[in-house]
Formats: C-alpha cells, structure tokens, sequence
C-alpha cells in the first residue's frame, strides 16, 4: 500500500454567491485574480511549496473552468505517478448517491480515496482565500503538541470577531473552548478554516456523524473530537490571509497588489505562485498609451491610460479610454474614449466606445445592495456593453446588452441589468 505522511483535500465546489455575476458561470476557486492567476492557485501553490505532493480537489459547483485549470497539475508540480493531484467531483453510487451537502460531507464521500494513501495526517483546506502559508510548520507544530486537530487561527480586530468561528485556548495554545459568530467574543482568534488532523481521529468522527444533515467541520466534527477529550490546538497564523468572498473585498485584495510596497507579494523567489499560463506574446503599450501603478497580463495591448489598475491577460484597451481602479479580466475589450472607474470586469466582456462607467451618486443596488456596494460597478463575464452609454456606481450588468436597454443612454446608480439565459 502507498503510504504518505500527510495529504490535503481541498474543497473548492462553492459556489461564491456574495461575488454576484462574477460566479454566475464559475465556480469561485477558478475566478481570476491579480492579472494571470486563479484563486485557488494559491492553496495549490502553497502545498507543493511546502512539500506537500498528494491533493484531492473536491468540486462541484459549475466546475468545468476549474477542471480545465487544474488539468492533471502540471504548473504545481502535482502529475504524479503516485499522489499529485485529483479532481474528485460527486459521484454516483449504488446507493444513496447525492451531492456533497457539507464541508465535511464533502470528505466523508472521499474515504476511500483518503485510505487508499494511508496517510497519518489530512490537510483540509479551502479553495477561496489568498495567502502564503508553510504548512509543513503547521504540521511540525501538530506533532509537538501530540494534537488530534489543529485548526489555525488568525488575530482579527476586536470589533470584528462576531462574524468569525473563535477559538478560546490556554496558555499553551490548546483549544478549550469555541464559539461560532459569538454576539459577545471571549477571544479575538477566528478559525481559517485550515485544519490538519490525525487520519484515525478524523475518520472516527465523520463515520460517527455521517447521518448529520450538511456536515460540517465548524459545526460536527470539531465538536465532536471536542466532546471526546481529544486534543484540540490553535496554530497562530500571523501573515497576510484574505477571504476574497465579497465583491469588494475581492476587488480591495486585487487593488493591494499594485501598492508600491504590497503587503503581499506576488514575486517572492522563495515561494512562487504557479499557475496554468497559456503561452501568449508579450504585453505592449503603445504610443500613446499609458500604463501607471498597474498590473498587466502577458498578451494585453494598452493604447489608452490605465491607473491603479488590475488587467488581465489578452486585454485590449483603445486609443483614448482611460481605466482607473479597476479590475479587466482576460479576453476583454475596452473601446476608443471610454471611461471606467472603480470597477470590475469579468472574462470575455466587450465594452463599446465613449462609454462611461462608474459616475453619479451612490446608490444602493436595487436586487441586491449587500453584494454590489462600495461604489463598484460590476459587469459578468461575455456581457456586452453598446456605445455611448453612460452607468452608475453599485450597478450590475449580465449578458448581451443593447441601446434599447438604456433609456437615455443611461443606466443610474445602483441599477441591475442581467439578461435572462445568457
């Protein structure tokens, strides 16, 4: 039997819906980010980089841009022989066959495949944050404190602690108590949702709860292995950690790249972030073309001015548009004279000449104000924005737009336009 120390399981099949049109067609782990990556390049990158060469990719949601993606893992070292990484969707069984319904359900349905590597230790981890993490360290101090769990934890301020899973511990970092969203918190360390635990010890608990509805670490199996005296410890995290599950903490996290210092680094020798590059030709800005405190992907032509702005890869911005503070993913098209400001837009979008995007006041988003807010505007991915139109800030587009769709020539603050089936 092949024998491997520890393997992780990475659940990537959420379905990102705080991100709005953005997850309409993908799952949110595949959603671009910082010019040429995916998000879940970033758990990925983050194994191989600590050593770690045995990962299953647990999908589900709109899963086809992420399978292509990950492919049998070559950019992260992951195709091989023995281990590498697996893409292991929902599967049909002779009997009670259903989708995963829950984090841990997720991994109760991959037993086997977990067992077939007989390791001693299992890495869980999410496929929708961006950071830098060695969890080899996190491992060594596993061992040291003879854990059956070790779930790792980062200091968040005071204030915020209310929405996060709190670990109480003692002065040696064992977990004595949790809370899940405490309206009144005992401690300021939420839980990152990365946990390593002994195999055996997390085997038992997910047999043991395996009729649970929706199945969930937070809420079963911890307390579980909690309840059964095993030892829980917290490991300390204290780098840069950012759940991008929002529209605009997604977009803050992509305009933190391109600060002169940024506090997270996308060119650090000692720990790559790999990805699946197409090969396209280099980027090219042209005569008149303007490219200031940016990002730009391979294959992008900049004729016009971009500021404090995140491109993505085969961009095209004409002569005379001007793009400020915004994120343009790959394959997208921004016209002669057209302005856009504070946005964010998705793959394969074509966006006319002498448009405005971005202006007027803020309003809150009529359909849904808690997922387009900050003043963003958001257009979802092959949508198509005619010339000459004008549209305000907290609004959202989808699909293939017309001048009929614009009264005036304009779509006000706060405003949704999706196109049904498209």
């Amino acid at each position: 039997m092949v024998k491997k120390e520890m393997i992780a399981m990475l659940l990537a099949g959420g379905q990102g819906s705080r991100l709005g049109v953005l997850t309409t067609k993908v799952a949110k782990p595949a959603v671009s980010f910082g010019g040429k990556y995916r998000i879940i390049d970033f758990p990925l990158s983050n194994c191989i980089n600590s050593g770690i060469d045995t990962v299953g990719v647990l999908t589900q949601y709109q899963p086809l841009r992420l399978n292509s993606h990950i492919g049998i893992g070559i950019p992260w070292d992951l195709d091989r022989n023995i281990g590498g990484v697996s893409v292991l969707p929902p599967y049909e069984k002779s009997a009670n066959t259903e989708w995963y319904t829950g984090t841990a359900n997720a991994i109760f349905q991959n037993i086997d495949y977990i067992d077939s590597f007989n390791p001693d230790y299992v890495l869980i981890l999410s496929g929708d944050h961006i950071y830098k993490m060695d969890y080899e360290v996190m491992l060594d101090f596993h061992k040291e404190n003879n854990a059956a769990a070790t779930i790792a934890v980062m200091p968040v301020p005071w204030e915020e602690a209310s929405r996060f899973g709190i670990m109480i511990t003692d002065e040696n970092r064992q977990i004595v108590d949790f809370e899940e969203k405490p309206k009144n918190p005992r401690s300021n360390l939420a839980s990152m949702g990365i946990y390593i635990f002994n195999w055996s010890v997390l085997k038992a608990a997910l047999l043991a709860n395996k009729s649970q509805p929706n199945l969930d670490f937070g809420m079963h199996v911890i307390p579980y292995v909690h309840e059964n005296k095993e030892p829980l410890f917290a490991y300390e995290f204290r780098g840069y950690w950012k759940d991008v599950g929002t529209l605009s903490s997604y977009w803050e996290a992509n305009m933190e790249l391109i600060d002169l210092v940024p506090e997270f680094n996308l060119y650090e020798e000692y720990w790559k972030v790999y990805t699946d590059s197409k090969i396209l030709a280099p980027q090219y800005v042209g005569e008149k073309g303007v490219a200031e405190k940016s990002i730009v992907g391979e294959g992008s032509s900049i004729y016009g001015e971009i500021y404090n702005s995140v491109i993505g890869c085969n961009v095209t911005i004409e002569e005379g548009a001007v793009v400020r503070d915004s994120i343009i993913m790959n394959n997208s098209t921004i016209g002669a004279d057209t302005r856009i400001n504070k946005s964010v837009i998705a793959e394969d979008v074509v966006i006319g000449s002498n448009v405005v995007i971005g202006v007027g006041e803020e309003v809150p988003n009529e359909t849904h104000p808690h997922i387009y807010n900050q003043g963003l505007v958001c257009v979802g991915e092959k949508s198509v924005i005619p010339n000459g139109v004008t549209i305000g800030k907290n609004s959202v587009i989808s699909g293939i737009t017309t001048l009929e769709d614009y009264p005036d020539n304009t779509m006000a603050s706060g405003k949704s336009l999706i196109k049904v089936g498209e």
